[in-house]
């Protein structure tokens, strides 16, 4: 199969350093235009979509295999391997923070370090542990999606993206959701809110920053201090920002965070 097709990847910037940025549930890869291009003088920048989202091939999503974050997270291992130059970086917001985390631990040493923003390892709250939601709350979010995906889509986008001073965005999530092939996105709904990657994190030395935003309906900050607490090489900066997408709503925050970060990365892997 062609990767470059199935996943609509593209592929620009100079750098020996590959920057690898992988999007969350209900967008595509046009949410990181006002992050991306910031990078492509000093690395080598990958976007790509995840299968069955955006311009990906839809005709190459296997319920079977993308049952669980493992089947992208092996997509992902193949992208890298296929355009990306070492060291490679993972930009994941989201749920694709805990993909890049997978294909980290299914192949160690692909990935030289993580950008994670608004990543969260477990949904759910459980006994010493604040996810955000109670095991009724995401039962009843998904139930809703399952009866009426679109009227969800209308209700929840603006909420999740949050920026209250740019109502566009809520409308472009909005729109982006509604983009979506129902049944794929119901799916992905489920392995996302169900899915916990606690003891896939722990422990895991690779070097990471976790951008956090300081108000997220789906990642509160205490999901931000449990991965800093789990990631022993872990920085954890906190973006002013209401919603889940400061990549979007607080772009000029993130970049500033991910220089500090990645200072290193240019200055001995740069071009």
């Amino acid at each position: 199969m062609n990767l470059q097709q199935r996943n609509n990847v593209q592929v620009m910037g100079h750098g020996r350093a590959t920057l690898v940025f992988s999007h969350g549930f209900g967008c595509d890869q046009a949410m990181w235009r006002f992050l991306a291009p910031h990078y492509t003088d000093r690395f080598k920048v990958v976007l790509y979509d995840l299968v069955g989202a955006g311009n990906s091939m839809f005709g190459a999503y296997d319920r079977d295999k993308y049952a669980t974050l493992n089947g992208y997270a092996q997509d992902l291992t193949e992208l890298i391997r296929a355009f990306a130059t070492s060291p490679v970086i993972l930009v994941g917001h989201s749920v694709s923070a805990m993909i890049g985390v997978l294909a980290d631990r299914q192949t160690p040493g692909l990935i030289a370090a993580h950008v994670m923003i608004g990543p969260s390892p477990c949904y759910v709250d459980s006994d010493g542990y604040v996810g955000g939601f109670s095991e009724e709350d995401v039962h009843s979010l998904l139930d809703t999606l399952d009866s009426n995906y679109l009227g969800w889509s209308s209700t929840m986008a603006p909420v999740i993206m949050g920026a209250p001073g740019q109502p566009a965005l809520g409308e472009e999530l909005t729109n982006s959701f509604c983009r979506t092939d129902p049944e794929i996105a119901k799916q992905f709904a489920r392995v996302t809110f169900l899915s916990d990657n606690r003891q896939d994190v722990e422990g895991l030395t690779t070097p990471t920053l976790i951008l956090q935003s300081t108000e997220d309906l789906i990642a509160p900050v205490a999901v931000g201090d449990y991965l800093h607490a789990a990631l022993p090489d872990s920085t954890l900066k906190l973006v002013d920002n209401v919603g889940h997408c400061p990549h979007l709503s607080a772009p000029a925050a993130c970049s500033d965070a991910m220089d500090d970060f990645l200072g290193p990365w240019v200055t001995l892997h740069g071009e």
